[in-house]
């Protein structure tokens, strides 16, 4: 069965295409058919492997890959221009999303992921729309309860790792997932959506995305609490 992005229980661009996530959604592009670029550098310019770093920049909302002498050089540097985005995906088994503490969250669609930005020292929402990535204007005080009720939330690296949830098909499931995998939710929604509903592609992009990352992260359930 397709999945229902709409949550029927409520009512950007850098430098990089948000989808632009290296392997990660060339793995997804290749499901669907499409034949995936050679990607460069965008420090140094040179070739990369299919399998290959990202570095953020935060202050600019750009996601850029890296060879490996880069993302070593910039990423570590002290004055953390770059952040390097880490590459562990994560099933967070113990955090329990009731159906009241996702209504109380009201985002009008049934997947999301959450992070925090250290420039502004406070937790962003944001999900996927056939425009781009949609930041919540809510107010996220319902999110903060959720985290003090949760401290492993809480464990997250600023702006290099989000928590993702999934509600589509009735799931309840919470991921640690890198901001890398949120830019290539984002992609594929709008590099695949049609009409006013977004259409199959769109439904069949976003079920193979979930599916990448259930087995990404299937020998990584993190299920202790912090």
């Amino acid at each position: 069965m397709a999945p229902r992005l709409a949550n029927e229980s409520s009512e950007s661009a850098g430098r990089k295409s948000v989808g632009a996530a290296g392997n990660w959604v060339a793995a997804l592009r290749g499901l669907a058919g499409y034949s995936a670029p050679v990607e460069r550098c965008d420090l140094c310019g040179v070739t990369l492997e299919p399998r290959h770093a990202h570095l953020i920049e935060a202050a600019a909302k750009r996601l850029l890959c890296a060879c490996v002498p880069c993302a070593l050089l910039f990423g570590d540097q002290s004055a953390r221009r770059y952040r390097r985005v880490p590459d562990r995906v994560a099933l967070l088994a113990n955090v329990r999303l009731e159906p009241a503490q996702w209504d109380a969250l009201r985002i009008p669609i049934n997947i999301v992921f959450f992070f925090r930005s250290a420039a502004q020292q406070r937790w962003m929402a944001m999900y996927p729309g056939p425009g781009g990535a949609i930041e919540s204007q809510l107010d996220l005080s319902a999110w903060e309860d959720l985290v003090q009720a949760n401290p492993t939330l809480a464990e997250l690296e600023d702006d290099v790792e989000a928590v993702l949830l999934n509600r589509l098909d009735g799931a309840a499931e919470c991921f640690r997932i890198p901001i890398d995998r949120c830019y290539a939710l984002v992609g594929l929604m709008r590099s695949n959506w049609h009409g006013i509903g977004g259409g199959a592609e769109t439904e069949l992009a976003i079920s193979n995305y979930v599916a990448a990352l259930r087995t990404e992260a299937g020998g990584s359930a993190d299920t202790a609490h912090a």
